[in-house]
């Protein structure tokens, strides 16, 4: 039997739409780093804007 993780928005855990908790969960780490990592990225690079909104669209929410 495979043992598959998978990722999903955490709506119990939102700022804007559960992206960076969803994430935190996915890698074992606390979505408040995930979220300077993303903030750090919409600052610096500018393209964390476009990268949210995808992934708010790609990634499917825990029910």
């Amino acid at each position: 039997m495979e043992n598959t993780k998978k990722i999903y928005r955490n709506p119990n855990n939102t700022i804007i739409a559960g992206v960076c908790s969803g994430i935190g969960d996915y890698f074992n780490i606390d979505p408040v780093i995930v979220r300077l990592i993303w903030a750090a990225s919409v600052l610096f690079m500018g393209f964390g804007v476009l990268a949210y909104l995808v992934a708010w669209i790609i990634i499917p929410a825990r029910i």
